[in-house]
């Protein structure tokens, strides 16, 4: 694929705001043929589609649809319209994410915290995905999906256990994917897992960051992951630290690890004080 979006069809879920909103603008500015956005909140998603048609000057096709990935089956149906509207993405940004923290596993609720935390982190990726790999696949041309993880969904953290739940189900789909693409012979289809500690978006408002993972900025977030996909690379850790905690998890006894990094980087008090999006 071109070093930019020039010309390309992109489709962001999450897109009325934070790092969605950056991905869209981001493609309107390279000058992508067209730009879809998804998001649940009907009202911001129409402001922010009315404010990159008048960014782009008729230089790119802003869509905008009202959907909520947590209902699966809305994604099938808007997705249709998609195809018919606009046709197949070349990029896919799974973007769209919740989280609810600040709460031991047993505390939470099955029905307002558990069950949407997996439906929009883990499964609706895999749904929107779905929907249209097969053209990519099927036109032979360049395309990419990008799956935006979390570092919570390689290491355990406290007061977030289904978030990490969803975020490590995201994660493992997403790589299984790439390389199931790469052995079927789809190497024009690339797969690019972004696992990044805290950004500072308002999401994880109140989190502070453990020693050697700052709270990100989101504009440092979205260049990292862009430049990324543009270049077919599998995997965005950030920051650098993360990768570290891999490999300490995976050469120290889990009690050592607790002690040393969880409890002594301070990851494991994290997000005692997280309120998220007011």
């Amino acid at each position: 694929m071109a070093r930019t979006a020039r010309g390309a069809r992109i489709l962001i879920t999450g897109a009325a705001g934070g790092m969605g909103w950056m991905y869209a603008e981001r493609a309107v500015d390279e000058g992508a043929a067209s730009v879809v956005l998804w998001d649940r909140d009907a009202p911001t998603l129409a402001r922010a589609a009315d404010e990159l048609g008048s960014r782009s000057r008729g230089r790119t096709d802003v869509r905008s649809y009202a959907v909520d990935v947590s209902e699966l089956g809305a994604i099938a149906k808007t997705a249709h319209k998609v195809r018919r509207d606009v046709g197949n993405p070349d990029i896919l940004v799974n973007n769209a994410g919740i989280v609810r923290g600040n709460r031991f596993f047993w505390e939470t609720d099955a029905g307002d915290d558990v069950r949407p935390t997996m439906l929009v982190n883990a499964l609706a990726p895999m749904y929107v995905a779905r929907e249209f790999l097969p053209a990519m696949i099927a036109s032979g041309r360049p395309a990419r999906v990008v799956n935006i993880g979390s570092a919570a969904g390689t290491l355990a953290n406290p007061r977030m256990a289904v978030y990490a739940a969803s975020k490590a189900a995201l994660n493992g789909w997403s790589d299984s994917l790439r390389l199931e693409l790469r052995q079927a012979g789809h190497a024009h289809v690339t797969v690019t897992t972004v696992t990044p500690s805290y950004v500072s978006t308002g999401m994880f408002h109140g989190a502070r960051g453990p020693l050697l993972a700052p709270v990100l900025e989101p504009e440092v977030v979205v260049d990292r992951v862009w430049r990324a996909m543009l270049d077919g690379r599998p995997l965005v850790e950030l920051p650098a630290s993360v990768r570290l905690s891999r490999a300490l998890r995976a050469l120290l006894p889990t009690r050592v690890f607790d002690r040393v990094v969880g409890d002594g980087f301070g990851v494991y008090r994290s997000m005692e004080a997280f309120r998220g999006r007011d």
